[in-house]
């Protein structure tokens, strides 16, 4: 009988050979593991850098967008069409030109500040389409109207309490309170005086304004509230600029208008008036000291109108 078992094999594995491949296997996975966390590092990076680059340009592109300013063309355009408006109370294109000067002038970005929702309003707006402007309004309605349709227009409402037919006594009584309420350096939202305007946004106060339009409020009949506010107010806030540029351009329509000349002379002052015409004024006030209780250099107000050229 053949012995089956004669030529039976035994493999013994000796605990060092399972040892070594427990040790390659972790080897392999370590190995694996590092090129992983590598290459996610990598990705990582790669995005951050890629977001920041991106980022970096559109910051580039929006900054060099809003500093350039509009092309000689472009405003042009925008007057030539304005001044063909078929509104009764449009501007003349010489007096739209002057003003619009005056905007391309300014530093940027421009601040600039408008008694009065007119035909021009957009005009304002896109001619100072890299700066801040603010329209003031008599009238809530119209203010949150034209707001609505057009959500890119900053617009607000204040309540006159003035009438044109009281504008001797309103111009006495700022002047015998020339020393206290009345200032013509001040903060005019702690102001008592009757011809100030305390009652708008507080932020109005707080902007160094470069130039200020004075085209409203209507002032047509005795009781109409007219610009003798506004044009004090504008006074005031250009007297009181605690920076920016030291001096600010002031434009009052329809300078032909008693009050506007009237008033003008008395808060705006004949030696800042630097250019006329039959519609417009145009004043350069320079801020000033706090202590001052003067609003004109040259003290002898009159009622009399600014001349023409």
């Amino acid at each position: 009988m053949k012995n089956t078992n004669s030529n039976t094999k035994f493999i013994l594995l000796h605990p060092y050979i399972q040892k070594q491949g427990t040790s390659n296997r972790l080897w392999l996975l370590a190995f694996i593991s590092f090129f992983t966390l590598a290459f996610l590092a990598t990705l990582i990076y790669t995005r951050d850098t890629t977001s920041s680059t991106i980022t970096t340009a559109s910051s580039t592109t929006l900054s060099t967008f809003t500093n350039t300013p509009l092309p000689s063309s472009v405003i042009n355009t925008l007057l030539h069409y304005a001044s063909k408006s078929n509104d009764t109370y449009h501007m003349l294109h010489s007096d739209l030109k002057t003003i619009s000067d005056v905007l391309r002038k300014c530093p940027s970005p421009c601040n600039f500040l408008i008694f009065g929702l007119t035909p021009e309003t957009l005009l304002w707006k896109a001619l100072n389409y890299n700066g801040r402007t603010v329209f003031i309004d008599e009238n809530r309605y119209y203010a949150a109207y034209f707001e609505e349709k057009h959500p890119e227009i900053d617009a607000y409402d204040v309540q006159y309490t003035t009438k044109r037919s009281e504008m001797k006594e309103l111009i006495a009584s700022a002047k015998e309170q020339v020393g206290n309420e009345c200032r013509p350096v001040q903060n005019l939202l702690f102001s008592e005086c009757k011809l100030g305007l305390n009652d708008l946004p507080n932020h109005v106060y707080e902007v160094d304004w470069d130039v200020i339009l004075v085209d409203g409020p209507r002032g047509d009949w005795p009781d109409a509230p007219g610009r003798m506010s506004p044009i004090f107010t504008a006074g005031v806030l250009a007297r009181s600029k605690k920076g920016g540029n030291p001096k600010t351009h002031v434009f009052v329509h329809d300078f032909s208008g008693k009050v506007e000349k009237v008033c003008g002379n008395e808060f705006l002052c004949k030696e800042n008036l630097v250019e006329t015409t039959h519609s417009l004024g145009h004043y350069v006030l320079e801020k000033m000291d706090e202590s001052s209780v003067k609003y004109c250099k040259n003290h002898n107000h009159s009622s009399g109108s600014a001349s023409s050229s």
